[in-house]
């Protein structure tokens, strides 16, 4: 259970407090727009000694960092279950309330809602690697199936709470394993569940609303069908994969192949608790250019890297970098293709204009090609819904889905899925900024008109879902920060695990 606790402290909990003046207010280690947090939380686990001896599911309540059991099931049909996963297996899921994004954001909640959810998976498996762990999403469940399985669907229990819209949920077990392991649970596991013994009732979080019709038919359009799901496959653990023993794992999180000659020596989980999203950048802090290539590394979905192993489908989403300030590489627009069976699509849909161009000093294993050279700081503050932020950092950038072909293929239950992917490129972005010694900041103003056009982009065959930008943060000296659980810790308040 501690290390559950830990896990948990190190993806979804406070990291911090921020206070000024008379306010007061959460930092988390998974970001959220507007930090309005919609991401909720949950652990199934089997028996724990000394803590519970029935299996359940369990809330997680980051403001006590800690588990409200929420139902109780059959010991024997857990063990049957479990026994076809990895020894000490539990599972972890998510869900997003969107009003906590649309009473502010309105219609464009519901893509903030998945952008966290992606920051949020990224948060997960970076946390478990930490740990030595995988994280491997149950990819064939349904969305129905994973209502079922938190309780989401309980509609009589809420009692006019806001409704909680399934998103995730994985197995999380030892990486030492080497077997295969299923991408779904049975169905009569989750009818045991949906039929346990369930307890409590969410929190009503307002006594008015606005109505979104909009949301809620865009979450119906998206609801995911089962569908097959083959096995995931390991044949080398952590040690193997990152070049460290698993016991030096919380050393080379994110960082998963050190830049010896500049990566400071910062551990994962002390990275994860000091990551803030800058408010301002200073526009004069550069990025090195050993920072930069270790980093588009961390984003290439190699097979064995956390966080792009945590899932079994195909990566859609490419980045457009507006280099402003990155030592050793001259200013400019370049992508980094992170798909190579895309790019021939990609490179058809741009403009024909573009120079398609090796940086000189880039590694040869990293896809990135410049697409024009110069000063480009105006246009990435114009796109980014003039934020000056987008100009001001070391780099900006532009994520674009391969879009309309992927949802003809596969449904509209991939629409969000996209956003997914967006959100854990970013949560890799906020740690590698960490590491560099600067700071990171998600920009979800955009106008992806505008983006389409520069790219010359002309059909719906890519589309940009998010911004992001990297660079020195401009401190305000008026914030007092605290620590996240310090009074409770004194007081006792902070529930084990």
């Amino acid at each position: 259970l501690k290390t559950i606790g830990i896990f948990l402290e190190h993806s979804l909990a406070i990291s911090a407090w921020k206070e000024y003046g008379g306010s007061r207010w959460a930092l988390r280690c998974n970001p959220s727009s507007g930090n309005l947090h919609p991401t909720e939380g949950y652990i199934i686990a089997g028996p724990v000694a000394g803590e519970w001896d029935e299996p359940g599911v369990f809330h997680y309540a980051p403001a006590e960092h800690g588990l409200e059991r929420r139902a109780r099931f059959a010991l024997g049909l857990w063990q049957t279950t479990a026994g076809e996963f990895p020894a000490d297996t539990f599972f972890v899921g998510l869900s997003s309330i969107a009003w906590r994004e649309a009473w502010k954001y309105g219609e464009r909640a519901y893509r903030y809602c998945q952008l966290d959810t992606g920051h949020a998976i990224a948060a997960l498996r970076l946390a478990a690697a930490a740990l030595g762990w995988r994280v491997c999403c149950l990819e064939g469940l349904s969305d129905t199936a994973v209502a079922a399985l938190l309780g989401l669907d309980r509609i009589s229990d809420t009692k006019g709470a806001e409704l909680e819209h399934p998103d995730w949920i994985a197995a999380v077990f030892p990486a030492a394993h080497h077997a295969s392991v299923p991408a779904t649970l049975p169905d009569d596991f989750i009818s045991a569940v949906r039929d346990g013994g369930w307890l409590g009732t969410p929190n009503r979080l307002s006594q008015k609303h606005v109505p979104w019709p909009a949301i809620d038919a865009v979450y119906q359009a998206c609801m995911k069908p089962a569908t097959d799901a083959p096995y995931y496959s390991f044949v080398a653990d952590v040690s193997e994969v990152i070049g460290e023993s698993s016991s030096q794992a919380e050393a080379c999180t994110p960082n998963l192949e050190q830049a010896e000659a500049c990566t400071p020596n910062f551990g994962a989980f002390q990275i994860i608790r000091q990551r803030r999203s800058a408010v301002a950048m200073d526009g004069i802090s550069k990025f090195s250019a050993c920072h930069f290539y270790a980093m588009l590394r961390r984003l290439l979905p190699a097979a064995g890297f956390a966080p792009w192993d945590t899932t079994l489908q195909t990566p859609h989403v490419h980045l457009i970098f507006f280099a402003h300030r990155v030592q050793g590489l001259p200013a400019g627009a370049y992508c980094l293709v992170r798909n190579p069976d895309e790019e021939v699509s990609l490179r058809a849909a741009m403009q024909s204009s573009f120079d398609w161009l090796r940086p000189t000093d880039c590694p040869p294993e990293i896809p990135l090609y410049r697409l024009q050279a110069g000063d480009l700081q105006s246009l990435a503050q114009t796109l980014s819904c003039h934020q000056e932020i987008a100009a001001d950092g070391a780099f900006c950038v532009v994520m674009i889905a391969h879009f309309e072909p992927v949802l003809r293929q596969s449904g509209a239950w991939m629409y969000p899925r996209l956003f997914w992917e967006a959100g854990m490129i970013g949560q890799v972005l906020y740690l590698e900024a960490e590491a560099a010694g600067l700071r990171g900041t998600g920009i979800g103003c955009y106008f992806d008109d505008g983006v389409h056009e520069w790219l010359g982009i002309q059909d719906r065959s890519f589309q940009a879902l998010y911004h992001f930008t990297v660079g020195g943060p401009v401190h305000d000296p008026r914030l007092r920060t605290l620590p996240p659980y310090g009074e409770m810790r004194k007081s006792g308040r902070v529930r084990k695990g």
